[in-house]
């Protein structure tokens, strides 16, 4: 399938130059509009056929299919059906856009136009039955535009526009009814200072399920009282027609996507902020309060009693003021900065964590900011590639600067998997996950072309520029600790039990995954239940209050090992903060057992597979985050005594 030839970085590329000319407007890369005349072509492309759940919001199936499917049998133009060029995110994500049969002109009304006539045999029906009562949608796009439907949110009583429309509908009776008439309603926007100029602003459709007797006329539709039942016993013919009505609209093109942004639920979410605010602000003023308080005073008796131990000649263990010998983390000056088990894995990890965190910020950042519309199908998916691609740089020289600081010796290797191990884990799943789509024959599947485009950007862009970024890391003079490391390490003595590892790592992961715990819902349902996700301030905020809740907590842990004379924190700073992924592992399991009743085994392995590389990936960026906190916390403290 051919990428999108206006990717968001070539549009931005072309608006940049173009800007001495633009005097008139200034519109975002990939959304201007386009403006039509009375009579001109619109064209209506077809998406890929998703599923949206069922009445009561149950989804049955995670499997797309390719609008012209052969089972569907739905009208195609001469030639069939054409790919349109789509982003790379757009493929990503599952769209496949294609040319119809449909024929749209500008305030041109159509009524109860023919437009073919299908045979569906037994098979056909059967698998059209099927995903009726699985509650699939059709996809279709005018002028960028989602055509859907209107809906009433019962709890705020709004009216927006939720995209796609049902393929067909289980009536109460139990008998299943096939959509085969569409009401196309299009609302067009004149534009100001342009007489005969109009913009498409708003597309509704209404399906419908008439069985056809007689000839097809003006008026057919209107008398067509039966609905078409497919017979899985038998042939059905099904004859489609549709009608097409222009309607004005005093809706500005700037706002279209206004009816579409619906938040569900609003004061949940405002609830959950502030919630999440509230502990994580409560969670700092203790972590401060207490490390502060302690510190400060510890730094203070160990600088004492080294002035102390300097005038001291009589050698006595017990010094004067009550001040007492070492004790705490100070003891273990000489084993904290003692080199962690395996750091070469550890620095790679950290390497492609920092890698994630940067991109996450960027992504948030831009969306936040309205650069990736959703107009412009696929640009978040396509800036997330980029943007990865581009920090390998950043990956590789955290990793290599890492693992320089560890001492470790095998630099080669850390070059190398860097920009391999966990790129190479997450490709590698997708790819195995992608045969499961491509054995149903299913639309989601990415092409083998698009694998390979994947694979160009990972080995001729990513890795060079990682390897650049290690090789200037490996130059620069190693990070040093502030205290000399003993050559004997010191015995570890026996910790409580929620310092233990498996205890630590579960109180410590909780609170992230707490601050992030409700917008999750919403970004799994708009990923599964194919809606528009645009709450990216909620996100941004979300996204601040995990970073500061995940360093907090990770922080107090180390100080906690430390003073418990634990001086191995690295492995477990960065164990204890990744936990929260396994927390959002868990999360997507009692999700698919309450929002999901998933009928096929490859839909229930491309969900659990889905959802623990995002936990994988979580994983690492949370416990990036742990480490690198703790990192600074205990350079910080251990270079503010006096050591001997």
């Amino acid at each position: 399938m051919q990428l999108r030839k206006h990717a968001p970085s070539g549009a931005l590329l072309a608006s940049l130059l173009a800007l001495p000319q633009l005097t008139s407007a200034f519109y975002l890369p990939g959304v201007a509009p386009t403006s039509y005349q009375q009579d001109d072509a619109v064209p209506l492309y077809v998406n890929a056929i998703r599923p949206v759940g069922d009445a009561d919001s149950v989804l049955h199936s995670v499997l797309s299919w390719d609008y012209y499917h052969p089972m569907f049998q739905f009208c195609a133009p001469e030639g069939g059906g054409q790919p349109v060029g789509e982003s790379l995110g757009s493929i990503l994500f599952g769209d496949r856009i294609k040319t119809s049969a449909f024929e749209l002109k500008m305030k041109h009304n159509e009524t109860c136009k023919k437009q073919c006539e299908v045979t569906y045999g037994k098979n056909a029906a059967q698998f059209i039955n099927q995903q009726i009562q699985e509650g699939v949608s059709l996809n279709w796009l005018v002028d960028g535009l989602p055509a859907g439907q209107k809906t009433i949110d019962v709890l705020s009583e709004t009216e927006f526009t939720n995209p796609g429309f049902l393929l067909g509908e289980q009536l109460d009776d139990g008998r299943i009814k096939f959509n085969n008439h569409y009401d196309i309603i299009i609302e067009y926007h004149e534009v100001n200072g342009n007489n005969g100029q109009y913009r498409v602003v708003g597309v509704i459709v209404q399906p419908e399920s008439r069985k056809y007797t007689g000839e097809i006329g003006p008026d057919t539709c209107n008398t067509a009282p039966e609905i078409v039942e497919l017979s899985e016993t038998g042939d059905t013919k099904v004859r489609f027609t549709y009608s097409v009505y222009w309607i004005e609209s005093s809706t500005a093109w700037a706002t279209r996507w206004d009816k579409y942004l619906h938040v569900y639920d609003p004061k949940i979410q405002w609830f959950s902020l502030i919630n999440s605010s509230v502990i994580v602000i409560f969670l700092v003023l203790t972590v401060m309060s207490i490390l502060l308080r302690a510190l400060k005073k510890d730094i203070a008796r160990y600088n004492r009693l080294d002035q102390i131990n300097l005038d001291d000649l009589s050698g006595t263990s017990v010094l004067e003021d009550g001040v007492q010998e070492d004790s705490g983390w100070k003891l273990v000056h000489g084993d904290v900065f003692r080199n962690p088990a395996h750091p070469l894995l550890l620095s790679v990890f950290l390497g492609n964590g920092t890698q994630l965190f940067v991109m996450a910020g960027f992504t948030i950042a831009f969306a936040l900011l309205g650069f990736l519309s959703p107009s412009n199908r696929g640009s978040l998916g396509t800036i997330m590639v980029l943007l990865y691609t581009v920090l390998g740089f950043v990956g590789g020289y955290t990793s290599a600067r890492m693992y320089k600081s560890l001492h470790g010796e095998k630099w080669k290797l850390n070059i190398i998997l860097t920009p391999l191990l966990v790129p190479g884990i997450v490709f590698t799943t997708f790819f195995l996950l992608d045969l499961f789509l491509w054995a149903e024959e299913s639309s989601g599947a990415v092409p083998f072309t698009t694998m390979l485009v994947l694979i160009f950007i990972w080995f001729l862009i990513s890795v060079p520029l990682s390897f650049a970024g290690s090789w200037l890391a490996f130059r620069a003079p190693a990070i040093e600790p502030p205290v000399r490391t003993n050559q004997i390490p010191r015995q570890i003595p026996p910790v409580t039990t929620y310092l233990k590892p498996i205890p630590s790592m579960l109180l410590v992961g909780l609170l992230p995954f707490g601050a992030i715990f409700v917008e999750l819902y919403f970004i799994m349902t708009s990923i599964w239940f194919s809606r528009i996700y645009y709450m990216f301030g909620f996100l941004f905020l979300c996204y601040g209050l995990m970073i500061i809740t995940c360093a907090a907590v990770t922080v107090l842990l180390v100080y906690f090992l430390l003073c418990a004379e634990n001086y191995n924190w690295q492995w477990r700073a960065f164990l204890a903060a990744g936990a929260s992924g396994g927390y959002i592992f868990l999360n997507a399991l009692i999700y698919w057992v309450t929002k999901l009743s998933l009928s096929g085994f490859a839909g229930s392995v491309l969900y659990i597979g889905y959802s623990a590389l995002i936990s994988f990936l979580f994983f690492i960026l949370t416990g990036t985050i742990g480490y690198f906190a703790s990192w600074l916390f205990v350079r910080k403290i251990y270079s503010s005594i006096k050591i001997d």
